[in-house]
Parts: C-alpha cells; structure tokens; sequence
C-alpha cells in the first residue's frame, strides 16, 4: 500500500537559492513514515507502548531535481521489505507537476525499549505491517 502526504515547502525550509535545504528532506521524509504509521494503525506512540523502537541504520537519497520555496510537494511512502527484526521503506518526493524529484531507501530495525538492543517484533505487529508491504 502506498501512503500519501502533501506538504508545502516554506521559506525557513529552503537554502540561499530558494531550494529545499538537503537536511530538511530527513525531517520530511520522518513526518510521511510517521502519518504512515499512524495511517496503519500502529503510530509511534503505539509501538512504545508494546515497548518497541524503531532505529533507522541506513537512509539512502536519491536527489533528481530541486524542490522550489512554496511548491506543494507528495511524498508517497511504502514498505518494500520487512521481517521481524528490519524494514525497508521506499519514499518518493513529487513536485506539483508530479516530477520525480527524490527517492529515499529507509533502512531500519525493530529495537525493544527495554533493552536498547535489536529484537524481534512480536506476530501481530509483524502481521499487521506485513498486509501493508507493497512488493507482495
């Protein structure tokens, strides 16, 4: 399933040459994952709850072409790979001529609060974030 977020990008977001400021793409890419989980019904506050964390270990970013100061941007996010212990997201940043502008590869692991070490998701999450893998 591919979630959705629309955001228009302000000033104090972009660099000297009116673009989105290459440290302010994480924030938005943070805040589409975080509305997609919520959107799945398990947002963060729920996984700290059932005493999870989820720890990103790599992020890979694609630029393709700069995002303008007040454009309206998608972000369209989507899980590509998980097992109970790691995740994949795949996230695409549209301009308003829905113009591939990013594409993100979000890698991460499942960390019990408790601990602070990897661990393994317990089955409902696991099956409740597997029915919304998009490469099934």
């Amino acid at each position: 399933m591919i979630f959705s977020l629309k955001k228009k990008v302000y000033g104090f977001e972009c660099d000297v040459y009116g673009h989105l400021n290459n440290a302010n793409y994480l924030q938005v890419l943070e805040t589409a994952r975080a509305e997609s989980l919520v959107s799945m019904g398990m947002s963060v506050t729920n996984l700290l709850e059932k005493g999870y964390m989820l720890y990103l270990t790599k992020v890979e970013l694609n630029f393709k072409k700069g995002i303008e100061l007040e454009d309206v941007i998608t972000v369209e996010s989507k899980i590509i790979e998980h097992n109970k212990m790691k995740f994949i997201w795949n996230q695409d940043i549209f301009n308003s001529k829905n113009e591939l502008c990013t594409q993100a590869f979000i890698t991460g692991v499942y960390v019990s609060k408790k601990t602070k070490k990897i661990t393994r998701i317990e089955n409902d999450i696991y099956e409740l974030f597997d029915k919304f893998v998009e490469n099934k």
